[in-house]
């Protein structure tokens, strides 16, 4: 008789076994070890191609380090610029994640765009170059294991998932032990709320999670990698003096107090210790890194929370000299400084979020302003920037210079509806007038923006009977995140899904920076300083009061996550801040930001020399403004003034109808100025 032996599974075996698993930490993980034997650069995509070099980038061994299993925190946050190899740790810490300690991964990007076009550019290709990954992920499998947003190995043990902070869905339903958060400073809240929480979330359920923060930080209050950091350790990088050996930060304000802007080439710091003050060269650099020291300063936080802080000037990606010209570059444009501050020296750019003062800046207008009407000395190109109202449209010229200068030269109110034929011809009409300046020449607007946020169908059909090369249609972005300009991407009918026309000379323009930047120059006071604002005489109270109707104010969210917005005074118009901003969106479009002194010389050589002298016609005297009641008078060395209209609280879009009588004084001028 034959018997059958069946065997069994020992129950208490099997349990325990399971539990050792789950009770088990994670085993060694040595992401610095693993970078070195895995991570090659290419000639393609670094300065220094071949295998990782710790040599090069030591300040990321600390770093690296807090992100393995065996340093107890749970949260690391690297805040620093754009030249500084910030994605090489977020490279090392995922790839090194899902080769050593597989598990589920998750990358989050600010919006599912950027998540794609990381996946495509950076992902796949690491993944395919990755000797140790490249048998691990399957590519182009019909089985959904691999997709743009969805990674996942062969054997089943982990996976990456690359989420956009704007898709609360992506977020949701999801558990991840560890995760990257990459240009955090650029998240901005979802349908669902604030997109930091919802991810931070997803790894509450393992109680050995890694989450790393990564981005070049932005405007405070309100930058999200600033807040970040400041919550935890605040580690900087010390470096000892090459003369003394005393240990200190290199800092931005360091460079910049001993910075000759004559020889950018000679930038350096000195020792802060007040009994060396040896100069610190450029070719004590890597001496120094290599005695690289992080130190806490709210030590207190690195169990839970490390946070590290570092600039451009550590960097074997940039030079000092580069930096030193990249300030150059921007000094005295707040625009451009706060591009400098975030992508070079690695610190959030700090606005007021206040206007100056209306009466402030009327009194400094009427008592060192320009001529009205007449385009000053120095003002090279001019822009005009129109907005739409219900009952009229506004515009205002302004002309732009050298030094990030600009003038305002004039403000307009046309009465009517954009669609109406009479309010048309009169824009038609303002395209072809021309504006004396100070040189004795009649200059013509080169740039027109008009906004088309509202009313987009009439405003194109006036738009589109002018050339592309003069009049864009404009409207402002909804993120401080967006660029300064950036043509509106391809839209189509909802109807027909065809391509309207007008997408291509469509663009968005970051108007929260743009009103900081203004702000800022509005507070100027030396006409020599760059990006100062000139003002001309004459223009009415209600013109200062429009400019200033704006403040960056806080918002707190029913999740109590803080936000902020900027939001007009309530019952104030703002069309002149408003037609501010387009024209100098006009004036991006046309190059004025990227002119070489050659190009300025040349546009000076050509607009700024006298006419030859001859007796001006009567027609050709400018009037000047009138009382109610009185002829016009003419009066030589003066020029039209079209001052923009008191008017009541605005109502609909932006401004609203009027009380019906708040126009017809500076209107009656516009006619005359116009037909004249």
């Amino acid at each position: 008789m034959t018997h059958m032996i069946v065997e069994t599974a020992n129950a208490e075996h099997v349990a325990l076994q399971a539990f050792i698993e789950v009770m088990t930490p994670p085993p060694p993980v040595d992401y610095l070890a693993w970078a070195g034997d895995n991570i090659v650069f290419s000639a393609r995509e670094s300065s220094f191609p071949g295998p990782y070099n710790r040599e090069l980038f030591p300040y990321f061994d600390e770093i690296l380090t807090a992100l393995s299993p065996e340093d107890p925190c749970r949260t690391v946050t690297l805040q620093g610029s754009a030249q500084i190899g910030k994605t090489v740790v977020a490279n090392i810490f995922t790839l090194g994640s899902i080769a050593m300690d597989p598990g589920d991964f998750l990358v989050v990007h600010p919006t599912e765009p950027n998540a794609k076009r990381w996946s495509k550019m950076k992902l796949s290709p690491m993944l395919k170059n990755t000797a140790s990954l490249r048998h691990l992920f399957p590519m182009s499998s019909r089985d959904g294991s691999d997709s743009v947003l969805y990674k996942e190995r062969r054997d089943g043990r982990g996976a990456i998932q690359i989420s956009g902070a704007n898709s609360p869905a992506s977020l949701s339903q999801v558990s991840m032990r560890r995760q990257f958060q990459d240009d955090l400073s650029k998240w901005e809240m979802n349908a669902a709320g604030d997109p930091e929480g919802q991810a931070d979330s997803r790894s509450n359920g393992f109680e050995f999670a890694k989450i790393l923060k990564l981005s070049t930080p932005l405007i405070m209050p309100g930058c999200r990698i600033t807040r970040s950091y400041e919550a935890g350790s605040q580690e900087k990088p010390h470096v000892p003096c090459p003369h003394c050996g005393h240990m200190q930060v290199l800092t931005w304000s360091n460079m910049l107090e001993y910075l000759d802007e004559d020889a950018p080439e000679n930038a350096h710091f000195v020792c802060e210790d007040p009994d060396c003050g040896g100069i610190i060269e450029e070719h004590h650099r890597k001496a120094m890194l290599a005695r690289l020291e992080w130190r806490a300063d709210n030590p207190k936080a690195r169990r839970h929370h490390r946070s590290f802080w570092i600039w451009a000037a550590y960097s074997v990606l940039t030079t000092w000299e580069r930096i030193a010209r990249a300030w150059l570059a921007a000094k005295g444009e707040p625009a451009a400084e706060q591009v400098f501050f975030n992508d070079q020296a690695g610190e959030a750019y700090v606005t007021e979020g206040d206007a100056p003062d209306w009466e402030g800046l009327r009194d400094r207008a009427e008592a060192t302003g320009h001529a009205p009407g007449v385009i000053p000395a120095g003002a090279l190109v001019t822009t005009l920037g129109i907005d739409c109202q219900d009952d009229r449209v506004e515009a205002q010229l302004v002309g732009w210079g050298r030094n990030r200068q600009r003038f305002v030269i004039q403000y307009f109110v046309i009465p009517g509806h954009i669609r109406e034929d009479a309010t048309r011809a009169r824009l038609d009409a303002l395209l072809k007038q021309t504006w004396p300046n100070a040189f004795g020449q009649r200059l013509p607007v080169d740039m027109v923006a008009i906004d088309g946020n509202a009313y987009t169908p009439e405003v194109w059909e006036w738009v589109r009977r002018h050339p592309a090369s003069r009049v864009i249609m404009v409207r402002g972005a909804r993120s401080e995140t967006s660029p300064l300009l950036q043509r509106v991407k391809k839209e189509t009918d909802e109807k027909t899904g065809k391509l309207k026309r007008y997408s291509r000379r469509f663009y968005n323009f970051n108007g929260a920076v743009l009103k900081m930047a203004l702000y800022a120059n509005l507070r100027k006071e030396d006409p020599l300083e760059a990006g100062y604002v000139g003002l001309p005489r004459g223009l009415e109270d209600e013109y200062f009061r429009q400019l200033t109707a704006e403040r960056r104010v806080e918002k707190v969210q029913k999740s109590g996550f803080k936000v902020y917005v900027w939001e007009k005074d309530k019952g104030q118009a703002n069309e002149g801040l408003d037609t501010m901003n387009q024209a100098e969106a006009a004036a991006m479009r046309f190059g004025v930001r990227s002119l070489t002194d050659a190009m300025w010389d040349k546009l000076e050589a050509e607009r700024e020399v006298a006419p030859p002298e001859r007796q001006l016609d009567l027609e050709e005297l400018p009037l000047v403004p009138v009382q109610e009641g009185e002829g016009p008078v003419r009066s030589e060395g003066e020029a039209p003034v079209t001052a923009a209209s008191r008017r009541g609280p605005s109502n609909g879009k932006s401004g609203g109808p009027s009380n019906g009588k708040s126009h017809g004084k500076s209107l009656g001028s516009l006619a005359r100025n116009l037909n004249g």
